[in-house]
This record gives structure tokens, sequence and C-alpha cells, in this order.
């Protein structure tokens, strides 16, 4: 953003534009999924994520999440709706790749937590971090979304486990957010949607109360997303699932020129496109 959050992203109400699903879950995994590898850096680091780490990736996506976390030893378990995006994590994660105990250590679950739950391997359970990296606070209702996986994932998890959530910071400290307006205004028309909105400074701890879980602090981290050309930003903004709902009310090419053309005032003289975002995390515990 299971709901496919960045994945990743939150359902929303009403048809379901008709996009490539193969093709926009490439665009992810190649344009925009990086785009966050500072936050699954920072919160790695500050949870000493290693050798001794059982990890749970809600809405794992293409499985770049996992794969800086396998990478430092952790046994991992991905878990997302979205087939296309499974299929190129399988391919990042290829059992060729890994030693034999890594091999072991590696599962990628298609559906929801409770299916992770469900695996016959009995070490599908007893996970000691459980993260749900794709950011929320700019869609109406993705709160819920994410209360809703978490009520899955955290009894599969130990006592005191970790559990982070994310969300995009302030609007005046992310540049994306004008970008992101655009879902919003293409969408009015289909009245119900959950449509853009400025992130809350309290979104996260909400959600994690709602959950049952208990508070262990935070942090921010600068996610800037920066493009190639206007044409690599738009697919990859597009991939996030977060214009679906702009298509279905209007059409892929209108969200493409109006995209293009919020984009323009975050252009440079080189053609990249570079837009500074800060994003938040927090740290809860089972209880």
């Amino acid at each position: 953003m299971t709901p496919t959050l960045v994945r990743q992203h939150l359902p929303h109400t009403g048809a379901a534009p008709r996009v490539d699903l193969r093709a926009r879950a490439r665009d992810w995994s190649e344009i925009q999924e990086r785009m966050l590898v500072p936050l699954y850096e920072a919160v790695y680091e500050r949870l000493e994520v290693g050798p001794a780490t059982r990890l749970l990736g809600l809405g794992c996506g293409s499985g770049l999440a996992l794969l800086m976390a396998a990478s430092r030893g952790a046994a991992v378990t991905g878990v997302d709706s979205c087939s296309e995006r499974l299929a190129l994590a399988r391919e990042r994660l290829l059992p060729e790749a890994w030693d034999t105990r890594a091999r072991a250590d590696t599962r990628l679950v298609d559906g929801s937590p409770r299916d992770a739950g469900d695996a016959e391997d009995t070490d599908a359970r007893g996970y000691t971090l459980v993260t749900a990296f794709e950011p929320i606070g700019c869609l109406a209702g993705d709160g819920e979304g994410l209360r809703a996986l978490l009520a899955e994932a955290t009894p599969l998890a130990e006592r005191g486990a970790a559990v982070v959530l994310a969300g995009w910071g302030p609007p005046e400290r992310c540049a994306t957010a004008s970008v992101l307006r655009v879902a919003s205004k293409l969408a009015e028309p289909l009245r119900g949607t959950s449509g853009w909105r400025p992130a809350l400074r309290d979104d996260l701890e909400e959600v994690a109360q709602r959950a049952g879980l208990r508070p262990d602090g935070s942090g921010r981290v600068a996610c800037p997303f920066g493009y190639a050309d206007v044409d690599s930003a738009v697919r990859g903004l597009k991939s996030t699932g977060l214009f679906d709902a702009a298509i279905t009310a209007t059409d892929q090419v209108q969200v493409d020129k109006e995209l293009a053309e919020a984009l323009h005032p975050y252009q440079r003289g080189d053609g990249t496109v570079w837009m500074p975002n800060v994003f938040r995390y927090l740290i809860a515990r089972t209880r």
C-alpha cells in the first residue's frame, strides 16, 4: 500500500479501473518501491534486525523490504494479495540466491496474515517483528484497513514483539502531497470513494491504540521521491494505486495529463523530478 497497500494501497470503493496489473507491478518494483528504502533502513537499524529476527511483512509487495531484512540475516515471511507483485518478490528471493538455511527461512504468502498463520509449517508463528511499511494518512479510511490487517497479524507474533506502522508526514513537509491532491480532485464525481486527505499527527497512534498495541517510540525519515523524467514519475505514482479512483472517474489519459502538470514545479533543468518528503514511523508492542 489483504488490502493491497503500496502496495502496497488500501482498496478504493467503486468500480475498479481497467489497468495492466503486470505493468503496474513492474512499475512499482522498478520505479516506486525504492523511494521507501530510507524508511526500511531506519527501522531495521533502530530495531537491530538480524539473525535473531523473525519478520512478518504485511503488504510485502515486490519484496524489496524483505530482501533488505534477509540480507541482515532475518527470517522473513511476506504476505500480500497482489499476485503480480508477489511474482516479482519471488524473483527477488529466488532460492538459488541464498544458502540452505536462508531458503528455509523465507516464505511468501498470497493472501492475508491469516493465511500465513494457517500454514502447516509451525515456523510461521512466533514473529518478533511485524512491519506495515505502506504509509497511511493520505486516503480516508486507510487506517481502518490497516487495523484489520493487524487484527489478523498480531496473534502470530510473540508477546512484546515490535509492530512497525508507517505514515505520511505533515503535508507542508511532503512535496508529493500537492500532487496527490490531483487524485482527490479527479475522483470527486465518484461519491463515497476514499479520497486523498492531509495526514494527521496522530494517525499512527490511533491505529495502534485500536489494534490493542502499546506505543514504544517513533521517528521521522526523509524519503524524497526522485524520477528520471516526468513519464517515470507518472508511472511510479500511478503504481501506488492512489490514483485508481481518479482513473475510474475520468480515464488514464486525463489522469496522466493532470499528473504531469502537477509535477511541473518539481521538474529540474535536466528533466529529472525531485520531491522532498518526510515519512513517520511508529514502533508499537504486542501485549
